[in-house]
Parts: C-alpha cells; structure tokens; sequence
C-alpha cells in the first residue's frame, strides 16, 4: 500500500521550497535515512531524508518546480508491504551509503530551470535533455551548478553515460550555442532569454522588497580617514600572516562599531510589523553582505561585543570562505542585528543601502581613496579617505542619533588608540 511523505517544515515561517534534485528514482529501492532529494530554501540547500525503508512509488514534483510544506513530496510502499516483491533490485551500496549522512542545512548554487530561449536556433540547443537521470560524482554535479548548467542535457562519455568534468565544462563551451550566441550578439536576432526568479535570488528579491515597501529609508554620508589605522594594520598583518590569520579591516570596522552600539544600541535593535514594541539585542550580531556565486548572502559574526580583533578576523575568513565557496550554515545566515555592506571592494563611493530587515541600520563601505587634505598646519598632503553611507529606519532612528553614532564610530577608526582604551 503506498503512503505520501509529507514535505515537513525545514525552516522558521518557510511555506515552498525549490525541488533542486531528486536523488532517487520511480521504482527504486530505499532504506531509511537515506537522502531523497535535495531543496532549495531560506538560502540553504536542505537534503530531505527518507523516514521509512521500502520502494519509491512516485516522484510528485520535476527539477525546478515548487514543492509546498505540509504536502506530499513523494510517494513510497513501505518495507514488508506485500507489493514489494516484485520491486526493483536493491540499491547498489555505493547508492545506500548516504545513510550515514546528516540532514544539513548548507548554501549550494542550485540548477536552475532551463532557460526558455526564443530564436529559432536557440530553441533547438538548449531544450534538448541527454539524460533522464544524469550519472555523475558529487564533484562533477557541483561543476555544473556552478555554470549554471543543467546535467541531464550533458552527453557522458564515461561508460553508462557517466558524465564526467570534462563533459561538463565541454558543454558549458560548446553545447549552448544558442543561448552564447544570444549573449554575445552572434546569429540570433530579436531573441530573449526568460529565466525563473529562484533560490537564492528570489529570497533577495522579495527581502529587499519587503524592506523598502515597509521600512521608511534616510541615508547619512560622511567620509572617514583610515590612513593611521591602514598603517597598523599594515604593521600587524604581516606579523599575524605567519600564523595563517589574514588580518582585512573588516575586523577593526566591527569592532569599531560594537563600541559605538555600546553607546547608542538603539541602532541594534528591530522594531515589529505594526511598530509598537521596540527589541532591543544584547548581543551584536554583525553582518557582513558578500557577492558570492549564488547571490547576495549576508552572514553574520555572533557575540562580537566579546570578541578580540584577532577572533573577528578568523570568523571573517571562514565566513566569507564559506560564503564565496557557495556554502554557508543556516546558522551563520539567522540572528543579525545590524550589517556592513563593503560595496567598495568592487567600486564606488556612495551609495544608498537597504537595510536587511527586521534590522533598522545598514552601513554601505565606500572604496579607499588617496585624496588631498589639509593638515592642522595647513598644509595639503595625501590621506586615505573612505566615504560611507548609513541608512536608518526613520520610524525609529533619527538623523541626529545616526550622525552622532557614526562620530563615535568614526573617531574609534581614524584613531585605534583611541578604540583600544574603550575595549574591555
């Protein structure tokens, strides 16, 4: 007798999910634990387990598509049901062995739908699926996340079909010729590409949105002169680079700022949806948005009140490893309370950031500048100058308190020495 398994919730107030991958089949055999498909939610990729052994019935949902919390995923005949003698032979134990693995909650470039391509060459090249069910090692699989290519429509070359790294990325040059030439402005003329908003970028897109439609935006700008704390870090990083510790200034920028909350923690707080209550964070949970390959991820350090320079900067490196690596744990995503932007990095020097709500504060890092400045004699001479943008929740946050925090914070960078009295 087959009985549904039922989607369960996978995460705080998630209601739909993105089916990335089945890793069973119609038919198959299947042991409890075992690892059944992989989905897409709340910026992590969750691996759904088996919770009975028997036989897979049927497969409700196709790659790509939205599966529902509280609703069947898949069908499955339980073992010791008469209708499974005449199943399938039992999985190979290379196909059983993820019984061992651990549901976990990680950041993974998710396939997405293949693109619809309008063009009459395109269309051909790229709606054609090699594989119903691609043979591939984890490796290869994350390869092709990673271009963005669907693995059914890679031909293997290994026995079976096996589609091996080597297929993968042959395919990325040369199986889309369609779409690359879309791209490039080749043949195709008046096409379009249409791509589904999904994963990673859907959760952005309707944050953001959230964001702006409910929380009343200021932003405040004011530069900052780094050149004395650039040269301690120059001094300490070569020192602490022996020791496998990449010293950035993410960290005194951190720092830097749980001092200053220390001072002012109504910029650590969040404000509920009919703004009537104010919660107001021991902690200082800091934020850091990167530009991975999945999207914007937006990690946080816990607890840094409590932490030295030198713990900072050994989160930050894992943090923004993980990050840019496409794989971050849910955890590290949840409890932010306030969040720096280092836009800079990658160009510009002013900018208007939306704030990572239900936080009420964001900071935008502009890139470093040598520019002319007068001394206190009068004179001009070069200093490096880094422009910032903080927006605020007007609901709660007036222009006065931003502008009197970012002094604080501010004079704690342009002079260390000065931090280093107020750490405790």
């Amino acid at each position: 007798m087959s009985i549904d398994f039922i989607l369960p919730d996978i995460g705080e107030g998630i209601v739909e999910c993105e089916l990335v991958e089945w890793l069973v089949k119609e038919g198959e055999v299947i042991v409890e634990d075992q690892p059944i498909a992989d989905v897409m939610t709340d910026k992590a990729l969750v691996q759904i387990p088996a919770m009975h052994s028997g036989v897979v019935d049927k497969l409700y949902y196709k790659q790509g598509e939205i599966a529902k919390v509280h609703s069947p995923l898949f069908a499955m005949i339980p073992e010791g049901d008469s209708s499974t003698n005449d199943a399938a032979p039992v999985a190979t134990p290379a196909e059983v062995a993820s019984k061992d693995v651990k549901t976990e909650a990680v950041i993974e470039k998710a396939p997405i739908a293949a693109k619809t391509v309008t063009g009459d060459s395109a269309v051909n090249s790229t709606n054609k699926t090699v594989n119903g069910k691609a043979l591939a090692s984890p490796a290869v699989r994350r390869v092709a996340r990673e271009l963005d290519i669907n693995i059914h429509q890679v031909a293997g070359s290994g026995k079976k079909g096996r589609v091996y790294k080597d297929d993968v990325v042959a395919y990325s040059q040369n199986g889309q010729d369609g779409v690359a030439a879309l791209i490039s402005g080749g043949s195709v003329i008046g096409g379009t590409i249409v791509e589904p908003i999904r994963g990673i970028k859907k959760i952005m897109a309707t944050a953001m949105q959230n964001s702006v439609s409910t929380i009343p935006h200021f932003t405040y700008c004011e530069e900052i002169d780094l050149t004395e704390l650039i040269a301690l870090r120059t001094e300490l990083k070569e020192v602490y680079a022996k020791q496998d510790i990449k010293l950035t200034m993410m960290p005194f920028f951190m720092k830097a700022m749980s001092l200053a909350i220390k001072e002012y923690p109504l910029v650590n707080t969040k404000v509920n949806e009919d703004c009537t209550e104010l919660t107001y964070f021991d902690d200082h949970n800091i934020g850091m948005a990167v530009d991975s390959k999945v999207g914007l991820l937006v990690p946080n350090i816990k607890q840094v009140q409590t932490k030295s320079i030198l713990d900072l900067a050994n989160d930050i490196m894992r943090l923004t490893s993980d990050a840019r690596s496409g794989r971050v744990a849910s955890e590290d995503l949840k409890g932010g309370t306030i969040t720096i932007s280092n836009i800079g990095a990658i160009g510009g020097t002013v900018a208007t950031p939306i704030i990572n709500k239900p936080e009420v504060a964001i900071v935008a890092l502009g890139k470093l500048q040598k520019l002319p400045r007068f001394n206190e004699q009068g004179e001009v001479e070069a200093r490096s100058i880094m422009q910032v943008s903080w927006s605020g929740d007007h609901r709660v946050i007036d222009g006065g308190t931003i502008a009197r925090f970012c002094n604080l914070w501010k004079s704690f960078l342009e002079k260390p020495a000065h931090m280093l009295v107020h750490m405790s």
